[in-house]
């Protein structure tokens, strides 16, 4: 009997110990020499061997890596669970098992070489299965009845593997470690080389937005980053790297990534992972873009092996240290953020386009725009047509010659547009996820006058487009938009002085007085407010971005600096205090 016994534990039942799929191994109950306390030994025996035949049931049926008796196996079903995680897990699961196949040889041999050793010795020998396997077996049906999938499997076992008892512990611990096999694995491609091998869904990086509003985010919304002072939510924000396709670009199109907050395990912080976003991206966007050696060289600079090395001694730790990770996540983007600082100030002149950023957007070219305002002001006070937008642009031409701004190279890349009632809808990257800030507009009303559908648009050069995304060119629309309206308000405020200048001769009535009273406190309030926008708020904001960027070898906090700098144009300007907001435009409509 001790023979068919070590049999059925090992997953080949019989007569005496009999299978059955509801309640797995038994004792068969008419065997009249079996004392009942025998009968209970042999059913806690049991017991642990219906672990062991659901264990290579799930193994088998998700890798095909174990070999077991067909007749008493569950039919295949189609349980919908799949993936990399999934095979990594019965890896372990499978190694797990390796110890307690062990035993039972073990125990064979000592069953040959001394025939009287009882069921007691067998109990005993297996004693430290009985406690682990029940608790293994819970994380198996957590993964089957919840049909736990990809990283989240990490969390599942990890959460399990916090117990009190050290066998059940240190088993879950080494399938953890197989598991995390396969994530580090997807963190070299992905870190290392741009790629995101991802077939089923499992990373905790995807292709394509955010869906938002995921928990473990907003806990880490405020959690400090130790980039200057960035929190999650200021980086996530930051993170935004939708990219313009250009018409000459020699690499395809490149894609938004974003995490997938929920398959991000709960001992790897959102800073941790907005960090392997981070550098990810920046090496698939080197990667796309077909860039010269010469010019752009390795984003990594050539320590791709050592980076690599580095992720391999991580995954042949037996136990997951978030210090040890973090340290090497913080070493890649620090050598990725001071590439692409190199890259953008030093090679790519990021000051000077700050500079035309600042002369065209923020109206720094003042002389240009007044030239502008009386060129087009007949074709911009009334509602748009289809043709407004090619007449605003050879207006615009004109009065860069007339003000003898004549670069070749510069003014290709601008051009004014109109969004007029029926023209195509602007590409949805543009109204993303909310960022835009309130039109003078809505978008399915017609605009009243041209000027009031009147944009600026800069074709961005690579690799600058991660700084100026789509949707802080339209941010710095907003502003263009509001500065010229005070511009217009200021230039025909000061032509009715000199009409009040040309008829002062003539004699006037109290009407006219009251006219030039009002005049006065218009101008009064539009100097001044253009004196603080372009003094108290442009210059200064703007020589204070100089600094921050001047100041670091960093391009995160490069991004974070202009980040801030834009804010604070919106809210100083009062364009994001609506009933400001509000005021200033119907006194600049009704002035204009």
């Amino acid at each position: 009997m001790i023979h068919e016994l070590l049999l059925a534990l090992s997953g080949y039942p019989g007569t005496i110990f009999t299978w059955n799929k509801r309640n797995g191994l038994q004792v068969s109950q008419d065997l009249p020499f079996l004392h009942p306390s025998e009968s209970s030994v042999l059913n806690r025996l049991c017991k642990m061997g219906t672990d062991y035949v659901r264990f290579t049931e799930f193994i088998e049926q998700h890798t095909g890596h174990v070999h077991q008796q067909e007749h008493y196996s569950s039919q295949p079903s189609q349980t919908g669970l799949h993936g990399i995680y999934l095979r990594a897990f019965c890896t372990g699961l499978n190694s797990m098992l390796q110890p307690y196949r062990q035993a039972l040889l073990d125990l064979e041999k000592e069953f040959l070489g001394d025939t009287h050793l009882s069921i007691s010795h067998v109990n005993y020998m297996l004693e430290q299965f009985q406690l682990l396997f029940p608790s293994v077996m819970v994380v198996v049906e957590t993964i089957k009845s919840q049909k736990i999938h990809g990283c989240q499997i990490l969390e599942t076992v990890y959460k399990h593997s916090c117990g009190g008892l050290p066998p059940v512990r240190m088993a879950l611990e080494k399938i953890l470690a197989v598991c995390h096999g396969v994530m580090y694995k997807q963190l070299a491609a992905w870190m290392l080389h741009g790629l995101l091998l991802d077939q089923s869904e499992e990373f905790f990086v995807k292709q394509g937005p955010s869906a938002g509003g995921a928990t473990a985010a907003q806990e880490e919304e405020e959690e400090d980053l130790g980039i200057g002072g960035l929190s999650g939510k200021q980086l996530r924000e930051l993170q935004d790297l939708r990219l313009i396709e250009e018409e000459n670009m020699l690499a395809p199109s490149l894609q938004q990534f974003s995490l997938r907050v929920e398959m991000l395990p709960s001992y790897i912080p959102v800073r941790v992972a907005e960090k392997i976003l981070f550098v990810g991206e920046s090496v698939q966007m080197f990667e796309n873009h077909n860039q010269s050696p010469s010019r752009a060289g390795s984003i990594l600079k050539h320590q791709e092996d050592m980076f690599a090395a580095e992720l391999h001694r991580l995954k042949q730790q037996p136990l997951f240290s978030l210090v040890d990770f973090e340290n090497l996540v913080d070493g890649i983007r620090s050598t990725v953020a001071e590439h692409l600082w190199t890259l953008m100030v030093e090679e790519s002149d990021l000051l000077g386009q700050l500079k035309i950023i600042k002369d065209f957007y923020l109206l720094g070219r003042g002389e240009l725009y007044q030239v502008f305002i009386d060129l087009a002001q007949h074709m911009l006070k009334t509602p748009p047509s289809a043709v407004t937008e090619h007449d605003v642009n050879v207006a615009f031409q004109q009065a860069a010659h007339k003000v003898l701004l004549d670069d070749d190279n510069l003014l290709p890349l601008l051009h004014l547009t109109i969004d007029y009632q029926g023209k195509e809808s602007k590409e949805a990257s543009g109204n993303r996820e909310g960022t835009t800030p309130p039109q003078e507009t809505s978008p399915r009303e017609a605009p009243p006058t041209g000027w009031a559908a009147l944009g600026l648009a800069y074709k961005v050069q690579w690799p600058l487009h991660i700084l100026f995304t789509p949707a802080v060119l339209e941010k710095y629309n907003v502003v263009f938009r509001y500065l010229l309206s005070v511009r217009r308000v200021q230039s025909e405020l000061q032509h009715c002085w000199a009409l009040q200048m040309q008829r002062k001769h003539l004699k006037s009535n109290q009407m006219d007085a009251v006219k030039w009273r009002l005049r006065n406190h218009m101008a009064f309030l539009v100097d001044n407010l253009q004196y603080y926008l372009q003094v108290d708020v442009l210059e200064s904001q703007f020589s204070q971005l100089l600094q921050q960027i001047n100041a670091t070898r960093d391009f995160e906090s490069i991004r974070l600096a202009h980040d801030h700098f834009l804010s604070n144009l919106l809210a100083q300007s009062f364009i994001l205090l609506k009933p400001v907001s509000i005021k200033l435009s119907m006194s600049v409509n009704h002035g204009s």
